[in-house]
């Protein structure tokens, strides 16, 4: 049985299916979760309508890689591929395990 990772959590459905569409052109299965809790706006919390991607665990280096991509070309931090720590944009190799995402 495969065991599936939580790698990120989305802002809404459209990025979710962004990342799962980019993920999947890279051979990586994705599973999202929390997509159905959409029709209860203004009725839960924000953070509880957020689009989470799931990959399964053999996956989940090659998967922070492309998540790494993403975020920093959105300009905002992001996560280590290799250790999971969360960096500042400005980052170019993660502060916690001197991984290099550039490296492929």
């Amino acid at each position: 049985m495969d065991n599936w990772f939580n790698l990120y959590r989305a802002s809404h459905s459209l990025e979710a299916h962004a990342l799962k569409g980019a993920l999947e052109v890279e051979g990586i299965p994705v599973r999202l979760s929390g997509e159905g809790l959409a029709g209860a706006v203004g009725e839960l919390p924000v953070d509880l309508l957020q689009v989470t991607l799931l990959v399964r665990e053999q996956d989940r280096s090659r998967a922070g890689r492309v998540i790494e991509r993403y975020q920093q070309r959105q300009g905002n931090g992001w996560l280590c591929g290799q250790c999971g720590e969360e960096n500042e944009a400005n980052f170019e190799i993660c502060w916690r395990c001197r991984h290099d995402p550039h490296d492929a």
